[in-house]
């Protein structure tokens, strides 16, 4: 299973859903823009020393993404202010 987060703009939020892909062996997607910097210095500081043991992957577009996964199968929550606004399931081919 992969955990796909686009545009994540809140650290807190990721760091949260990274301890948890971290520990459970899940893969870790982060599609640009990112709200926070995830140079080393800034991760020390949060207190993200397991940010290593990460299986994480970043990608420039959605596209881009689903580009590198052409048979995946893409499951969507999507959030506005804090409200789920929909879900979507969609299946290739």
């Amino acid at each position: 299973m992969h955990i796909v987060l686009v545009e994540p703009e809140i650290p807190a939020n990721t760091g949260n859903i990274s301890r948890t892909c971290a520990v459970t062996g899940t893969t870790l997607h982060l599609v640009r823009p990112l709200g926070f910097s995830t140079d080393d210095r800034y991760l020390k500081r949060a207190g993200l020393d397991y940010w290593h043991l990460l299986d994480l992957h970043y990608h420039d577009s959605f596209a881009e993404l689903q580009k590198k996964y052409p048979q995946g199968r893409f499951f969507f929550r999507v959030h506005e202010r804090g409200q789920a606004v929909y879900r979507l399931y969609i299946q290739s081919g």
